[in-house]
């Protein structure tokens, strides 16, 4: 304490700690620690010499964070109005931040305001983006989000297409705006996607051969124009789910399973991407499509359930492990439904509880001397938790409640998974 003391700056003598505290003020030396200022909200854009001016945007901003707060978005907008001309200051520092302040705070206002219209929107993006370079890529991205939200899906990409090609010195070098760049090539082909699908239903709806959709010049036109920046995606790890489905589906239309094929097994087995479960539900998904063989599609539901034990395909994998022939693989389906029931999301679901019976059932037909070793030994690790999460007169209350099947299925695979345990799942029995 003495040594902690001494570090604060205070006293040595700390015998009079009931003292008043005028009298301890006066034992103590000035703190030596950096305290930190209050920013208080008038002090934000405090500069060094400031004027009328200076001190006007500041209220001004003041009233506009005051006004967010309450969520009283009229007032907001006319104080809004006004608080861009401070960014004609000449002498303001940090332009930059400035800069995305208003534009946060305005786009932000409109969102919330319920008279805001399009043309306001655009108002707001076309002078940001125009403000300042360091944010117009990312301004060109939102922008072209709210027009596709709003169904103007042919402005949204020329937004993209004009920030694709934009170029400005050495600003559009750096790695961050090279990022940002490859994210708008990457959105600009999912708009191309996206119109490549209206005309294929369009002309599936207007001609009678749907085969003809194979020859449709505009179709190939943007099929072509999204697949040279879809393709480039697989070259930038990282998590693209929508986009590379989108690639599928249209390397699926035009019947190149191969190369569809090539980039689910890239994009779920390259050590570059990041560990992501959708990848192998994805390729899983297209082999069962294309009816691959058992094997294959249990070796990426056996790699989903290390990742994702809780999956809901884990009842397919179950089921497929049942019907091997291998031993191996019926013990391992009882794993794989043990694993499930542990996630509460499956506690009270009838289908994985009734798969549990199917399986230990199989088990009895196939095994009839050792199933209750194979059982004891998959329920060792789970004997000390497993009673308690499912079977006490609590649960027993709850499924007769609201699922009585439920019940039936549970009640008798108690003493089963459980035989040398009390098993309070019944009426008439006290909650443990």
């Amino acid at each position: 304490m003495d040594s902690l003391a001494r570090e604060l700056g205070l006293s040595e003598d700390l015998e009079h700690e009931d003292d008043s505290s005028d009298s301890l003020t006066k034992g103590c030396k000035k703190t030596k620690l950096p305290l930190a200022n209050r920013m208080h909200g008038d002090e934000l854009h405090k500069t060094p010499r400031e004027t009328g001016f200076h001190q006007s945007t500041r209220l001004c901003l003041e009233h506009i964070r005051e006004a967010l707060l309450h969520h009283r978005w009229q007032e907001a907008a006319e104080y809004m109005a006004c608080y861009p001309q401070m960014l004609e200051d000449p002498t303001l520092g940090k332009t930059e931040q400035y800069k995305e302040l208003v534009w946060r705070i305005s786009t932000e206002i409109l969102h919330q305001h319920p008279n805001s219209k399009l043309d306001d929107y655009n108002n707001i993006y076309e002078r940001m983006k125009h403000s300042g370079l360091r944010h117009y890529l990312m301004i060109c991205l939102e922008h072209s989000f709210h027009l596709l939200l709003n169904g103007h899906i042919e402005n949204a990409k020329s937004q993209l297409s004009a920030a694709e090609s934009w170029r400005c010195g050495m600003e559009s070098d750096s790695v961050k705006q090279q990022q940002t760049t490859k994210l708008i090539q990457a959105y600009r082909s999912l708009l191309d996607y996206i119109i490549w699908c209206d005309i294929r239903f369009t002309h599936f709806d207007t001609v009678s051969d749907p085969n003809s959709s194979l020859y449709n010049p505009d179709m190939q036109n943007y099929f072509r124009q999204a697949s040279v920046s879809l393709k480039q995606i697989l070259k930038n790890p990282g998590v693209w789910d929508p986009f590379i489905l989108c690639y599928v589906d249209m390397l699926e239309f035009y019947e190149d399973n191969e190369e569809a094929l090539k980039v689910l097994n890239k994009y779920a087995y390259d050590n570059a991407f990041p560990p992501n479960p959708n990848a192998h539900v994805y390729l899983y998904q297209y082999l069962k499509k294309h009816d691959a063989p058992d094997k294959k599609l249990m070796k990426e539901l056996k790699i989903l359930q290390v990742l994702v034990p809780s999956h809901e395909l884990m009842l397919e994998y179950s089921s497929l492990l049942l019907q091997s022939e291998r031993e191996k693989d019926n013990q391992k389906a009882l794993e794989v439904v043990l694993e499930m029931l542990a996630f509460a999301c499956w506690k009270s679901n009838l289908d994985v509880w009734n798969r549990l019976k199917g399986v230990i059932q199989t088990l009895q037909s196939k095994n009839k001397k050792d199933w209750k070793h194979v059982v004891s030994d998959k329920m060792t690790e789970r004997k000390s938790w497993w009673p308690a999460v499912h079977f006490t007169s609590f649960h027993f209350k709850m499924d007769s409640k609201e699922n009585p099947e439920l019940v039936k299925v549970k009640a008798s695979l108690a003493k089963i998974l459980c035989p040398d345990l009390i098993v309070k799942y019944s009426a008439g029995q006290e909650s443990a």
